[in-house]
């Protein structure tokens, strides 16, 4: 470029680019500077004021919280009334209803943001446009298609980029990839993971839409709907996380949210599962492929079942999770979505020629015990060596070197996921290929690589 373009104005064009669905071809980085070092305050910009924003805020499950040199300048949320309270809480006047707004502040350096799951590609590239680092919440996608996107994006503008997958970050479970990269268990014969339901459809009567919310861009890419609480919350009744209050303090009917409905989420299959077959790539070393064949068992389509009311006794979950999800690899692993134990919610069990190791959350066993008594060897392969996710993201930020989640390895795992969504529909065997991420000569499948979406919300050509 030749003609000098200020910060304001080319946010404004990324964003304005955004909803045409006109892409911005070359653009740089707006932000030339170096990164702050880690004694520096780093800017940090929250977007997305619920419930799981406050947890990885105060540090709990499994999450390390803010270090004490990064510190919120500023906070967005479709959910007004809620941004504005987060707003008081850490004490920043930048409380913002549209996150491009956010990311206009040159006082954000880095970017924190936990949405709904369809909403989380835009925030992403837009974020990468403007110059930001981010830690996003898991699953990465949506679908295929944007998970591909983002990954162009992070990489093309060189940013930072930490998924929340936090078992990586814990010391049992890095121990017991460790003991299976290594081979304790000798040749790896099939894996058995958790059957995680997938996604159903609700039809909410309507009810008056909050004044402080926008509804509108809350369903994001999707057809507008009437408004629901049990549709907006995550899931019904919903935990919070004081002082991060959303509503008075009555109790809803217990039921599913947002997690568990189509177009919005794929179900725990993503939302869950991402966290047990993270494991499961993690230890496979497939985090930079994935499986060659996917099938159901029963070869059927999955049932159509939907959610019309709070008062509804079925969840749907076992409508939902009725077939078996199995994943073949190059090298002959049998990857099986088959056991109904929860505790395998947060991994797998691993069967190899010599022993066994199941790797939970937060821990691990092994069969025959003692298996893993014996130290490794120093010339051992060895993974990551942080026990704080969060802190681990703020020093990669600092040291511009890939995190332990970074950004292709959510995909894949994320992938993962959506390939057993899509075989779940189809209801037949379906060939895949890990590296064009296509289905090879299969026109059906492929229109399965992303959904609909309405003007405004598309997939941009170029990142």
């Amino acid at each position: 470029m030749t003609k000098k373009i200020s910060r304001r104005r080319l946010l404004g064009q990324v964003a304005g680019a955004a909803l045409t669905g006109i892409a911005l071809p070359g653009c740089p980085s707006p932000r030339q500077e170096p990164p702050p070092s880690p004694n520096d305050q780093i800017g940090v910009g929250i977007i997305g004021c619920g419930r799981r924003n406050g947890q990885l805020m105060i540090g709990k499950g499994g999450q390390g919280a803010l270090p004490a040199h990064a510190r919120i300048v500023a906070v967005a949320d479709l959910n007004l009334k809620r941004a504005a309270e987060w707003g008081k809480n850490y004490r920043t006047k930048k409380v913002y209803q549209d996150y491009r707004e956010l990311l206009d502040q040159k006082e954000v350096d880095v970017v924190i943001y936990a949405t709904p799951e369809h909403w989380h590609y835009l925030p992403c590239i837009h974020a990468t446009q403007a110059g930001k680092d981010m830690y996003g919440e898991q699953p990465l996608s949506h679908t295929i298609a944007e998970g591909r996107k983002m990954v162009e994006a992070v990489r093309k503008h060189e940013r930072v980029f930490q998924t929340g997958e936090q078992q990586r970050s814990h010391p049992a479970t890095r121990r017991a990839v460790e003991l299976i990269r290594n081979g304790r268990i000798g040749k790896i014969q099939s894996v058995i993971g958790y059957n995680y339901p997938s996604a159903y459809e609700c039809d909410f009567p309507a009810q008056p839409i909050p004044e402080w919310l926008d509804w509108d861009r809350w369903c994001g890419s999707n057809e507008v709907v009437p408004y629901h609480t049990d549709l907006y919350l995550s899931r019904v009744p919903y935990e919070r996380e004081p002082p991060y209050y959303t509503y008075p303090a009555e109790k809803y009917a217990v039921g599913p949210g947002w997690m568990s409905f189509r177009p919005y989420s794929g179900g725990e299959l993503p939302n869950w599962g991402c966290h047990g077959l993270s494991m499961v790539h993690w230890a496979l070393d497939m985090d930079d492929s994935g499986p060659v064949e996917i099938w159901v068992d029963p070869a059927e389509t999955m049932e159509t079942v939907t959610y019309h009311t709070p008062e509804t006794p079925a969840r749907g979950d076992a409508l939902c999770s009725k077939s078996f999800i199995h994943y073949k690899y190059a090298n002959g692993v049998v990857l099986s979505l088959i056991s109904r134990n929860p505790k395998l919610g947060g991994g797998a069990t691993f069967i190899g020629d010599k022993g066994k190791i199941t790797i939970f959350r937060e821990g691990y066993e092994c069969e025959p015990a003692g298996l893993d008594e014996d130290p490794l060897p120093p010339d051992a392969i060895r993974v990551y060596e942080s026990d704080n996710h969060m802190e681990n993201f703020f020093d990669c930020v600092a040291s511009r070197k890939d995190p332990i989640m970074r950004i292709e390895s959510a995909h894949s795992v994320a992938t993962l996921c959506h390939l057993g969504n899509i075989a779940r529909r189809l209801g037949r065997r379906l060939k895949w290929d890990p590296e064009k991420e296509t289905f090879p000569g299969d026109e059906e499948a492929n229109t399965y690589l992303d959904c609909a979406k309405r003007k405004g919300y598309e997939l941009p050509d170029q990142v």
